[in-house]
């Protein structure tokens, strides 16, 4: 975990790419969480629960999270949590069909993503290897985890 989170880091240095950062990767994860949450399955997992393609994935990233660091993958599984609880209040509270809720702000994110490369004067790390797309939430994890002490 340690050397991709480094190698993640070379291409974010400057200090306007990490806070567009804060902000874009973890609204891409929730877009990602929200848009894979509104492809439902003719199966019920419970009375009120019914299976998505958001379950499938999100057990798949927790299990490459887990893979490369147990404890990263338990603050990985919290923020999980957490954007299916916003992406169930979205759905009770919004009458805004949710994919396009999903959409504009997964494009404004890239959008934020892509000019905070462009100030860096780097490639987003994603273009050299696809898993960059989960490294990116996991560093900005690791950050919080030191912060708090917390070894991974």
């Amino acid at each position: 975990m340690r050397q991709l989170l480094d190698e993640y880091g070379e291409s974010h240095q400057n200090s306007l790419n990490k806070t567009i950062h804060w902000v874009c990767v973890p609204t891409i994860f929730l877009t990602i969480v929200g848009l894979l949450f509104c492809i439902k399955l003719p199966f019920q997992i419970t009375p009120t629960l019914q299976l998505n393609v958001r379950i499938m994935a999100m057990i798949a990233a927790m299990v490459y999270y887990f893979y490369l660091s147990k404890p990263l993958s338990i603050g990985m599984l919290l923020f999980t949590v957490f954007c299916l609880v916003v992406c169930n209040f979205i759905e009770k509270k919004l009458s805004t069909p949710l994919w396009f809720i999903y959409v504009v702000l997964f494009v404004a994110a890239w959008i934020g993503q892509f000019y905070g490369h462009k100030v860096e004067g780097k490639k987003p790390s994603f273009l050299k290897d696809l898993q960059f797309l989960l490294i990116g939430p996991a560093w900005l994890m690791s950050f919080i985890y030191t912060r708090f002490g917390i070894g991974y």
